[in-house]
């Protein structure tokens, strides 16, 4: 059995922990045991998983991997952390706020000899293949993506673009790479909302 953590809560975090309690017959996920979660806050148990301080999770034997689903801020320390302990990562997207970060993690664990893999769980569902499946062949001449949400606390979850970042990766994937060619931010405070309008142009404009 390979033993895991999961660092982190929230609903991602969650899921994680359900899943890895009940795992699908005949998954890979049968081979994984669930020896905690980490938290900063104050839980005891959550469906008979435990919680463990970070400590315990990075000093332990038995744990061979973490899945972390904190906030977007903390992903790069904590993953920096959990390699130099020895464990393979699986982190929820982003990987970190900014590329040389990403690459510096990637270079950790290239030289620690772990796996460190970054899911973007959108792009496997049924609908995302589909969606692929529709547009492949076609040249894209004009489009709109629209994604609402409530505003997230900038200083866990980073920059606006990186809430919506998960999507413009759908783009990409789709489409190819991206030129932004311009971006305007509104915000009405007394309101508590914001939105952010970016134009992106493909490769062959």
């Amino acid at each position: 059995m390979f033993g895991t953590v999961v660092v982190g809560v929230g609903i991602a975090g969650l899921a994680r922990i359900r899943d890895l309690m009940n795992p699908l017959p005949s998954s890979p996920s049968e081979h994984l045991k669930l020896f905690g979660f980490v938290s900063r806050r104050s839980f005891g148990n959550i469906n008979e998983a435990k919680q463990v301080s970070l400590e315990d999770a990075l000093r332990s034997k038995e744990i061979h991997a973490a899945f972390i689903s904190t906030e977007n801020r903390s992903h790069e320390e904590t993953i920096r952390m959990f390699l130099e302990a020895g464990k393979h990562v699986l982190v929820e997207y982003p990987m970190a706020l900014s590329a040389k970060a990403a690459h510096e993690l990637w270079e950790v664990a290239e030289r620690k000899g772990k796996v460190l893999h970054v899911e973007h769980i959108e792009l496997l569902t049924e609908e995302y293949k589909q969606l692929k499946k529709e547009v492949a062949g076609k040249d894209l001449v004009k489009g709109t993506l629209h994604f609402t949400g409530h505003v997230l606390d900038e200083n866990k979850t980073g920059f606006p673009a990186f809430s919506g970042i998960a999507r413009l990766t759908w783009l990409i994937d789709l489409f190819g790479d991206l030129t932004v060619t311009s971006a305007t931010r509104e915000k009405q405070k007394d309101k508590n909302y914001s939105r952010m309008t970016v134009h992106f142009q493909t490769a062959n404009k």
